[in-house]
Order: structure tokens, then C-alpha cells, then sequence
């Protein structure tokens, strides 16, 4: 198949599934549905790998950067004056984490420790397969957090509608 309709077939795939998590309502459905769409067309083996024209990891990267830019407004700004202090123990805590936890899966599972490094860090699935990709290991961090996101995705806003009742979040 060429590469124009490979890529083609990604698009759709991606754009279906991700239009159709969106009836879901989970947070970030439509992300979790074309990583899936993509992934299960990648998967099959039937189509071949999509190779993406130079430039297009840039131009994500810098829309993805511009999507997360625009969502940081003067409100967050007042915000991070009151949050702050979590925000440094929140992100110290998740790093080391995912430090500790990067090297104890690999030694025990005697993957490559750049994988389970980056696979255990706090980012997102975009920006750490980006990373990934700059080291070679791409595919796998990108593995590790698509399973990763789609569990925190599922479970966590039924975690979230548990412990609402509960008095949390009313604060």
C-alpha cells in the first residue's frame, strides 16, 4: 500500500475510534480512542507501518505544546500562587516514583532501563513517545503509557464518583 494511503488508513482509524470514545465520556476519550483506533490497525500486521512525512513529529510537538500553552491562562497563574507547595511535592514525589519504579521493573523484569525509565515517567503518552522516539525506544514507552493512560482513564474517574459522596472535593 503506499505510504500516502497508509497513513490514510491511520487517520481514519484513529479518527473513528477517537470519535467514537467520545460517547464514552471519559476524560480524554478522544485521545484513548484513536490511540487505540491507530494501535489496532498497527496491530494486525495487515497494513504496514506508518511513516510519517519529516517534520510531522515538530509539527506535533509544537501543537501539542500550543494546545497545553493556551490551557495554562492568568487564572492558573493565581491558581499556582496557592498551589505551589503541591505542585513542587506532587511533581518531586511522581518523579522518584517513576524513577524507583523504572529501575526495579527493569532489573526485575530485565527490560532495557531506558524503556521502564521512560515508560514510568509522570508525562503524557505524547510527550514521553516523543521523548522515546529521540532515544529509539519510541514504540515501547509509548506501549507502557497507552496502558497506563487507559487504565488511569477508566478507573479513576469511577474512583473519582466513589469518593465524591464522600465529602471529597467539596472543599
Amino acid at each position: 500500500m503506499p505510504s500516502l494511503m497508509t497513513l490514510l488508513v491511520y487517520a481514519l482509524a484513529g479518527t473513528g475510534m477517537g470519535l467514537l470514545a467520545m460517547r464514552t465520556g471519559i476524560p480524554a476519550a478522544p485521545l484513548a480512542g484513536a490511540l487505540i483506533g491507530a494501535a489496532i490497525v498497527s496491530m494486525s500486521g495487515r497494513i504496514e507501518v506508518a511513516e510519517w512525512p519529516p517534520g510531522t513529529r515538530t509539527a506535533l510537538q509544537i501543537g501539542i505544546g500550543t494546545v497545553i500553552g493556551t490551557g495554562l491562562t492568568r487564572t492558573s497563574l493565581e491558581q499556582l500562587q496557592h498551589l505551589w507547595k503541591p505542585a513542587v511535592l506532587i511533581t518531586l514525589t511522581l518523579v522518584m516514583t517513576g524513577l524507583v519504579v523504572g529501575l526495579w521493573t527493569s532489573r526485575l523484569f530485565g527490560v532495557d532501563p531506558l524503556i521502564t525509565l521512560l515508560g514510568a515517567a509522570p508525562g503524557g503518552i505524547s510527550g514521553m513517545s516523543l521523548v522515546g522516539e529521540d532515544y529509539g525506544v519510541g514504540a515501547a514507552v509509548a506501549a507502557l503509557h497507552a496502558v497506563r493512560l487507559i487504565t488511569v482513564l477508566l478507573v479513576l474517574p469511577l474512583v473519582v464518583k466513589l469518593l465524591t459522596p464522600l465529602g471529597l472535593g467539596n472543599s
